[in-house]
């Protein structure tokens, strides 16, 4: 544990040291505003379910993301209640607001990951992947700001990659429920009309 926890920090220090500069931390403070209580995800998500071709994915990384909350907010953080990294190394400098919640998993990780996996997989092309471009910006942006550990981040993406494949399972199972509901439905009036059709055709001849 205490290996895994020196691995955390020295990979803080290296960004900290290496890949931090002036003129991009204001971009990097923009892209981690934009995963704030999760609100561009929320956006998305009621856009989404807006228009009819598009509303099964909203719905689906709904759920995602609601279910990624519940997970990483208020079950595994305060279970496990992990110190922020610059409340533990005076050596980390944190480029925005001290956040006063705990650090493990990050919920800014969990929360882009749990809509944007769920886009990846129901958008076509790049509908997809733009998402999953800018939730592992976000990602990046908390190492690079000093306000997580890498190991938060990765706890973050592998619990949103849970909600969004629970999710989409249980939307697509929920979907052909319905799909074969409606059919079972449909059958006997179409059958109906293929019989009363063929009485005429008998009662013609």
């Amino acid at each position: 544990m205490a290996t895994l926890q020196q691995l955390d920090m020295n990979i803080l220090l290296w960004i900290q040291e290496h890949l931090r500069v002036d003129a991009l931390t204001p971009f990097w403070r923009a892209v981690t505003f934009l995963g704030n209580g999760g609100w561009f995800w929320i956006v998305l998500c009621v856009l989404l379910i807006c228009f009819g071709k598009t509303r099964k994915t909203g719905v689906t990384a709904a759920l995602s993301l609601l279910s990624g909350f519940l997970i990483t907010n208020l079950l595994i953080k305060n279970a496990v209640a992990r110190p922020r990294p610059f409340d533990t190394y005076t050596q980390i400098i944190p480029l925005i607001t001290r956040p006063k919640d705990y650090s493990f998993p990050s919920g800014h990780t969990c929360a882009s990951f749990a809509v944007a996996l769920v886009c990846l997989r129901m958008l076509p092309g790049k509908w997809g992947i733009l998402p999953v471009v800018l939730a592992g910006m976000i990602a990046f942006s908390r190492l690079y700001l000093g306000v997580h550990y890498p190991g938060d981040v990765l706890a973050g993406f592998l619990v949103a990659l849970l909600t969004s494949t629970v999710a989409c399972r249980l939307m697509r199972r929920t979907f052909h429920l319905r799909k074969a509901d409606r059919f079972r439905k449909k059958l006997p009036g179409e059958n109906t009309k293929k019989i009363c059709k063929n009485q005429q055709k008998n009662i013609r001849m």
